[in-house]
């Protein structure tokens, strides 16, 4: 469960490193705590530094920047309609821009096989391992 100010390493190529949570978007359930596959916006705290030049792989955003994201991994266990639980050792997440595409083009780490449930089946195919 991720809220107000909870902590996410972002696990995307974008170019951020860590983000805080400012706001979770979904309906008025569960109080304002997101789980994976939720939306939510943040603040970057932490990103990669800028090189000086140009170039593909230049860093998409800076420190302070405040974008969306898409909760793909949580440290509080997740029960699945099969009965298990499951539970990651951090909280990561995945930019997105405003249109809800991926900001990066790679994902390095594991995700969550829900995100497949609730339409982020994009973030899932680029994932190299899925739980």
């Amino acid at each position: 469960m991720i809220g107000l100010k909870g902590t996410l390493n972002v696990i995307d190529n974008s170019g951020a490193l860590l983000v805080e949570c400012v706001n979770v978007l979904k309906q008025k359930v569960n109080n304002g705590w997101g789980s994976v596959g939720d939306e939510i916006v943040c603040v970057v705290k932490r990103a990669r530094p800028v090189s000086g030049q140009t170039s593909a792989s230049a860093a998409k955003v800076r420190q302070g920047d405040v974008r969306r994201a898409v909760i793909v991994r949580t440290r509080k266990p997740v029960r699945r309609p099969d009965g298990r639980l499951i539970r990651f050792d951090d909280n990561a997440a995945v930019l997105l821009n405003n249109k809800r595409e991926m900001l990066g083009t790679r994902i390095g780490g594991v995700v969550s096989a829900d995100l497949r449930m609730k339409g982020w089946g994009k973030i899932v195919s680029l994932a190299p391992k899925v739980v």
